[in-house]
C-alpha cells in the first residue's frame, strides 16, 4: 500500500510539475508553420494531408535519388523556415556566347551532391562559368503571391525608369512546363509565362516549383515529371529500382495546397516607436522602391485569399543587383546579374530554421541586415548610399523595423 501511495504521489509531482520541466509553446507571433484562419473543414483536411506529405522522409524503397539533395520537403524548410548552409543547393551552367546554357548534357542546372549507396553523386563541371549557391526560402505566406495577378505585376514594372528612380523592374517570361495549367490571372507573352517563385523567379506556380522539387531536389518522380535523375558524367543511366511515378499527383497536388494555405509570417512590435521609425526611413531611402509593401490578390478559389491585401515587401520582379551579387548564372529571361525581389516577411524570424544564427541574401553569404544591405548594388545602389549616409540611431531603427518582419 505504502508503495503505491508513494507511486501515485510521485506521479501527481510530475503531472503538477510539466510546466516547469517543458518549455512553454511558442506564440503565434514567432511561429510560422501554420495554417490560414479561416478555412473550411475540407480545406482544414487538405492542409493536413499536405503538411504529411511536406513533413514525409523518402528512403531507397520510396524511390529517393538515385541522386539527391535531401530526403524531404522540410528537410530544407524546417518549421516551414529558411534553409541553412548544409541545405543549399548549387546550380551551374554556362555562358554561349550570348545565350545562357544551363548545361543538361552535363547534368545541369542542378547539382545532386547525394546519392544511394552504389550511386555515385555528380560533381561541379569544369566547364561551368556560372555557379550560384542557394539557400532554401522560407515557404509561409505562398499562397498569397501566388494570387497575385499578372496585371498588378506589369504594373509594378518599370523597364525603362520612366519615372527617374533607378529602378527598373522586370517579370521573368519563362518557358512553361506541359503540365502547366494557366488561370484567367496569367497573362503569356509569345507562349511564355510570368515567373514568380524561386530566386530567379524561374518557376510560374507553385505545382512547377512543388513538382521540380520532388524530382530535382530528392530524385522522386511524379506524374508531371516522370524522368528520374541520372548521373551523365559518368554515364551510370540506371535509375532506381522503384516503379514511376513514385509519387501521385494527387501527392503532389496536396503539397501544393499546404504551401498555397500556410499563413503569412507574422509581424511583431509593429507599433513600436523605433519600428515605425525604422518603417519611415526603409521608404525614405527608397527600399519599399523594389520590396513593396503591400500587394493584393486576385480571385482564388480559395476565399481567404480572394482579393485581399497583404505585406509580403516584395513586387516579385527582377532587378539588376550589381557586380556584387552577379554569379554569372540565370533562368528564364533573367540576366545573370537580375534577381527576383526577396520577400522580407518574415525575416526577422530567419534564425529560428537556421540554428539560431540568420544568414542573408540568395547564398546566405551575409551575417548580419547591415551587411546584406552593402552588397545590394545596380539598381539598390542609391538605397544603399542613402543607407549609409543615415545616423547610427536611424541605422538601427531601420534594422529594428526590418526585424519586426
Amino acid at each position: 500500500m505504502m508503495k503505491h501511495f508513494l507511486i501515485c504521489i510521485v506521479a501527481a509531482f510530475l503531472l503538477a510539475s510539466c510546466d516547469f520541466l517543458l518549455p512553454p509553446a511558442p506564440v503565434a507571433e514567432d511561429t510560422l508553420a501554420e495554417p490560414l484562419e479561416g478555412l473550411t473543414e475540407a480545406q482544414q483536411a487538405n492542409h493536413i494531408q499536405g503538411d504529411t506529405e511536406f513533413a514525409r522522409s523518402f528512403g531507397v524503397a520510396d524511390g529517393l535519388g538515385p541522386m539527391f539533395n535531401a530526403p524531404s520537403c522540410e528537410s530544407c524548410h524546417i518549421g516551414d523556415g529558411k534553409g541553412h548552409a548544409l541545405t543549399t543547393l548549387i546550380r551551374f551552367g554556362r555562358m554561349n556566347g550570348a545565350t545562357f546554357d544551363p548545361m543538361t548534357a552535363h547534368g545541369g542546372p542542378q547539382l545532386q551532391n547525394r546519392s544511394i549507396a552504389g550511386y555515385l553523386p555528380e560533381t561541379l563541371p569544369t566547364l561551368a562559368t556560372g555557379v550560384t549557391r542557394l539557400l532554401p526560402p522560407a515557404v509561409t505566406g505562398l499562397g498569397y503571391l501566388a494570387a497575385v495577378s499578372d496585371e498588378t505585376l506589369l504594373a509594378l514594372a518599370d523597364p525603362d525608369d520612366l519615372n527617374g528612380d533607378g529602378i527598373s523592374g522586370v517579370p521573368n517570361y519563362d518557358e512553361p512546363p506541359d503540365f502547366f495549367e494557366p488561370l484567367p490571372m496569367h497573362k503569356p507573352l509569345n507562349g511564355r509565362y510570368i515567373g514568380r517563385f524561386g530566386r530567379k523567379a524561374g518557376a510560374i506556380d507553385l505545382l512547377q516549383q512543388t513538382a521540380a522539387a520532388y524530382r530535382n531536389d530528392m530524385g522522386i518522380t511524379s506524374d508531371f515529371i516522370m524522368q528520374d535523375l541520372a548521373n551523365v558524367q559518368t554515364g551510370a543511366f540506371t535509375g532506381d529500382n522503384v516503379p514511376d511515378p513514385e509519387v501521385s499527383a494527387s501527392v503532389v497536388r496536396n503539397v501544393v495546397f499546404y504551401l498555397r494555405t500556410l499563413k503569412a509570417p507574422p509581424r511583431r512590435n509593429a507599433n513600436a516607436t523605433d519600428v515605425k521609425a525604422g518603417e519611415q526611413i526603409f521608404a525614405r531611402i527608397g527600399c519599399a522602391g523594389c520590396h513593396v509593401p503591400t500587394l493584393k490578390t486576385g480571385a482564388s478559389d480559395i476565399a481567404v485569399l480572394n482579393e485581399v491585401e497583404f505585406h509580403p515587401y516584395t513586387d516579385l520582379l527582377l532587378h539588376d543587383m550589381g557586380a556584387e551579387l552577379d554569379d554569372k548564372y540565370t533562368e528564364g529571361s533573367a540576366k545573370t546579374a537580375e534577381w527576383r525581389t526577396t520577400p522580407l516577411w518574415g525575416v526577422g524570424l530567419s534564425a529560428q530554421s537556421q540554428g539560431g544564427a540568420a544568414t542573408y541574401l540568395h547564398d546566405g553569404r551575409a551575417r548580419t541586415l547591415p551587411e546584406a544591405i552593402q552588397a545590394h548594388g545596380g539598381e539598390a545602389s542609391r538605397s544603399r548610399t542613402r543607407f549609409n549616409a543615415l545616423t547610427g540611431s536611424e541605422k538601427q531603427q531601420l534594422i529594428t523595423f526590418l526585424q519586426s518582419l
